[in-house]
């Protein structure tokens, strides 16, 4: 697809590449800090102010319970703009972890169709060669299988 076209989405291309995926990620969170900053100077000042305003009657701890839900409000607001910026980091990495699945996956089920392969066709062993004995004496572990030599063809063989 081009840029022309009205369906195409910039964000299709980055989505596309775990790369291009990774520094958009790491752009967001990069906003996401600066205005997470900015919250928690916002959280602080929000704080002193709250609990210097005193009204008349008031006990020493009356400005600080009228504070505590704005407080957690904003306190609440920082905690899920960190763990956002932390579900981000983790994004970029699952996403990259996701092509190389992808690509370990093809890798190991073409070794499973090789293995299959192997299996169904194993190769045949060569016959094993057996040296020519001197002095007609069977080969070791031969006893009842085969003469040792041509001119032990006639004797007995040795019982066990």
């Amino acid at each position: 697809m081009n840029s022309t076209d009205p369906t195409h989405s910039p964000l299709r291309d980055v989505a596309a590449s775990p790369a291009a995926t990774a520094h958009y990620l790491a752009n967001v969170q990069r906003v996401l800090l600066d205005i997470s900053k900015n919250l928690e100077t916002l959280a602080h000042e929000t704080r002193v102010h709250l609990r210097d305003t005193h009204v008349d009657g008031d006990r020493w701890y009356h400005a600080r319970l009228r504070a505590r839900p704005v407080e957690t409000a904003l306190g609440d607001v920082l905690k899920s703009l960190n763990s956002l910026t932390e579900g981000l980091e983790k994004t970029a990495y699952k996403r990259r972890a996701h092509d190389e699945k992808v690509v370990n996956t093809t890798r190991e089920r073409k070794a499973k169709v090789l293995e299959k392969e192997r299996k169904k066709h194993p190769q045949i062993p060569a016959a094993p060669n057996y040296a020519p004995q001197e002095g007609g004496q069977q080969a070791p572990g031969a006893g009842y299988s085969a003469p040792g030599s041509i001119y032990d063809l006639g004797q007995r063989r040795e019982s066990a």
